[in-house]
């Protein structure tokens, strides 16, 4: 099983992918970090929420591959 630590590297690597397939690139803190504590809910919603979205996309579809390919289980 994967530590905590590569997990977090996975999931990072699937934000960083996502946010380029939608052309959010420049959002992802790994990419601008700088301090948003001046910029909106909804600003900021708007800039991370369709990574997020992106994201889940993702996941659902890797999840209903690997059901299909298990005969319905994980």
């Amino acid at each position: 099983m994967a530590t905590n630590e590569s997990k977090k590297k996975l999931l990072q690597q699937l934000k960083m992918e996502s946010a380029a397939e939608i052309g959010h690139l420049d959002f992802v803190r790994e990419n601008n970090d700088h301090y948003k504590g001046d910029v909106t809910s909804r600003q900021n919603g708007l800039e991370g929420g369709p990574i997020g979205g992106q994201m889940v996309k993702k996941m659902v579809a890797f999840a209903e591959q690997k059901m299909k390919e298990n005969g319905g289980t994980l």
